[in-house]
């Protein structure tokens, strides 16, 4: 459940905004009676310091990498490369049949 500080009657915090909580505190656990402060040195206080412990994000990126222009060339080339050699198996197709149905 998302609480914010008004609901949880605490002094302070936006309005609408979700309350946070330090580690230390368990999950399901009663809320304590007024809002935590962090102490300046960026500790969670539990000992751990939240700059210490790094999750890699679960989701993709929002931007992509862009290309390159080597990169563009490359996959410009292969495309065309693959385009001509899907030419010419047709053409190596038709011209195959045409040979069968001349022979018929």
């Amino acid at each position: 459940m998302l609480c914010d500080s008004y609901m949880l009657g605490w002094k302070g915090g936006g309005r609408g905004m979700a309350a946070i909580l330090p580690n230390s505190f368990d999950v399901g656990s009663s809320p304590p009676d007024s809002k935590p402060r962090g102490n300046n040195n960026g500790n969670d206080g539990d000992g751990s310091s939240s700059s210490d412990v790094l999750v890699a994000p679960t989701a993709p990126g929002l931007f992509e990498k862009k290309l390159t222009k080597e990169e563009k060339k490359k996959i410009a080339e292969e495309k065309r490369r693959a385009r001509k050699a899907a030419k010419e198996a047709k053409a190596a197709a038709a011209a195959a049949e045409l040979e069968k149905t001349k022979d018929s």
